[in-house]
């Protein structure tokens, strides 16, 4: 039986000429317009934006962080199947005369520069700091927080949120994006990805909103990415230089200030256009390799002068750990626990108390940043007061188990979820312009195992040096004390001192520089790609024009953030960012269901190829 070629006419239209000349008018207008919005709400009604943010936010967790984490778990295991299928994984993407354009070294540091450089720099203290003190285990009393046995928990939890996981997601969009363009010869866009589903529906409006899905998610992944690092580089700036203006003026534990958010992030914007006009082949290609050269050099300060020893039995351990509860952690998500359904499950005495001490019960008793012990002292004095107290308390906590592991669930794993799929629409198709000759098991080994090894390196070395620091007292709380950006140079502070020390301080700030500059180029070209219908070569106005519109959506929403009661500079961008990433998430889901159905199809393709090509008996 013969088997119907698959649809490769995709047409996006492009004006023929002015301003948008080579460019998608409706995906180019939709994504301004949306932004542009974004940042006019933003800015004239910060508070509004911030509230209203936050409560979408709050919603969609509710109905869909199960949604993100079973997508995510098939994320992985559907590529490990196909990089273990002979089938599939022997494919080349381009051909078998086509030969990969960059080398090793290069594919490598442009991968790892562009996917996760910004993220470890600012979470490679912070990431096991934070999750030392709170994560899963701890929650379910297994453990005390900040104690030696919490370790392995904690990197357990680390290499979930920076290993397999989160580089199957950039792969998952990668691989789509590489198949189609180099093995079928069609745009490198994201639409492209869903063709073998939407056939030839992908030329109209509907290919049309695909596309603007994947330029809103990376606009909203690439800002939250920003504002971490460039907070961590006003730290760095702050620690070298001293300059008060920067922070916002707290003694003990000072933070960047709104002024020296927003002046950093116009140097760093400004450096990143100049980068991006310069193009993949020079500014990028050469920023990699610097950033992995420092690197290199940061990694091994920690080595000689860290906690080596003590990290690298962490690592392996953590290793060990991580692969027992690879699947558990893929698909174990949790829901909302309502305050009904804890009331339900207390004792009869504590429901005969006031509703607003109940009010308290619950949420002291669902708070995933508490620990018993805290929710034994923010207790109201009628439960302190009823016999047995003891153990209605720890009855009270126990019924509250399932609300603490959803909210750190939705507030660690989901969040980074969320980021790394928002984030990869433009890691994705970096990656497959990148990737050409290689082999589809080359990409997905090569993009998801030894960048997440790296990272599990890299996080244990130095997030491990910082977790020893502080348990053999010489840190004396002087790293969890400090803010997230700014612990790395905390962590330095402890380890070393003197002229060193301001010199390996200024690498770093020069290091986090470039890997901004990497991060935003990157994403300015990529948006520019898919507004082209694929293009690899887009106009430099418009490289400039989305410069300028990231600058603006970072800044506005580092300003929303700051508004209102609790001010957070990044509340509001990761708030825009988790909601931004919803829709991409299903586009996601069905660009796996599209590539194993094109991968299946052309392989019957090819096998009937064959078997006409054999001659008779």
């Amino acid at each position: 039986m013969s088997i119907k070629p698959p649809f490769t006419d995709l047409e996006i239209k492009k004006a023929p000429s002015g301003f948008y000349e080579g460019y998608s008018l409706p995906i180019a207008l939709i994504s301004k317009v949306s932004m542009t919005l974004l940042v006019l709400w933003a800015l004239v009604w910060p508070g509004n934006a911030n509230s209203v943010l936050s409560s979408v936010n709050g919603t969609l967790l509710n109905g869909f962080n199960t949604f993100y984490i079973i997508a995510v778990g098939i994320f992985a295991f559907f590529l490990f199947v196909l990089a273990a299928l002979p089938g599939t994984g022997r494919k080349k993407l381009g051909g078998e005369g086509v030969k990969p354009e960059f080398s090793n070294f290069s594919w490598f540091s442009m991968m790892f520069g562009a996917g996760l450089g910004v993220g470890l720099m600012v979470f490679a203290t912070a990431e096991p700091l934070g999750l030392w003190g709170s994560n899963p285990v701890i929650l379910d009393g297994d453990v005390a927080a900040n104690s030696e046995e919490a370790v392995t928990s904690a990197y357990r939890y680390t290499f979930l949120h920076y290993g397999f996981h989160a580089w199957a997601i950039y792969v998952v969009t990668g691989l789509s994006l590489a198949y189609y363009a180099y093995t079928r010869d069609m745009p490198l866009t994201i639409r492209s990805a869903l063709t073998p589903l939407l056939g030839s529906a992908a030329n109209g409006f509907l290919g049309h909103i695909v596309d603007v899905l994947g330029v809103v998610a990376t606009i909203l992944g690439v800002s939250v990415t920003i504002g971490f690092g460039v907070s961590q580089f006003v730290d760095g700036v702050y620690a070298v230089s001293g300059m008060e203006w920067l922070m916002n003026g707290e003694t003990e534990a000072p933070k960047p200030s709104t002024v020296g958010l927003i002046s950093a992030l116009i140097v760093i914007m400004g450096l990143s256009i100049l980068s991006a006009v310069s193009g993949v082949g020079r500014g990028i290609k050469y920023l990699s390799n610097l950033n992995l050269v420092l690197s290199i050099i940061l990694l091994m300060t920690f080595v000689i002068f860290g906690s080596f020893a003590f990290a690298m039995t962490k690592f392996g351990v953590g290793l060990v750990d991580y692969i027992l509860h690879f699947v558990q952690m893929s698909f174990g998500a949790y829901g909302p626990q309502s305050a009904e359904a804890f009331a339900a499950g207390i004792p009869d005495a504590v429901k005969a108390l006031p509703a607003e001490d109940l009010a308290s019960v619950y949420g002291g008793a669902t708070n995933a940043w508490g620990s018993l012990e805290g929710f034994r002292e923010g207790l109201p004095a009628s439960v302190a007061a009823l016999e047995n107290a003891d153990e209605i308390t720890a009855a009270l906590y126990e019924t509250g188990t399932q609300g603490r592991q959803f909210g750190w669930q939705a507030g660690w794993t989901t969040f980074y979820w969320a980021w790394w799929i928002a984030f990869s629409p433009f890691v994705g198709l970096f990656l497959a312009r990148i990737s050409k000759g290689r082999t589809v098991r080359e990409f997905i080994l090569g993009c998801v195992i030894a960048p997440a090894i790296v990272c599990f390196l890299w996080m244990t070395i130095l997030g491990g040096t910082a977790i020893d620091l502080e348990l053999n007292g010489t840190a004396d709380g002087a790293i969890i004390g400090a803010t997230n950006t700014a612990k790395l140079f905390a962590t330095l502070g402890q380890m070393i001192e003197g002229g060193f020390l301001s010199g390996l301080t200024i690498m770093c700030v020069v290091l986090i520089m470039t890997f901004l500059v990497t991060s935003a180029d990157s994403g300015i070209l990529v948006m520019n790609t898919i507004m082209s219908g694929g293009e690899q070569e887009t106009g430099i106005k418009h490289r400039i024009i989305w410069g300028l519109i990231l600058t603006a959506v970072i800044g506005a929403l580092i300003i929303a953030g700051n508004s209102g009661a609790e001010a957070n500079p990044f509340g509001a961008l990761q708030n825009a960012m988790i909601i931004g990433a919803l829709p991409f998430t299903m586009v996601m889901v069905l660009m796996a269901i599209s590539l194993a159905k094109a991968l299946y199809r052309d392989g019957q393709r090819s096998k009937a190829v064959e078997a006409v090509a054999q001659p008779g008996e």
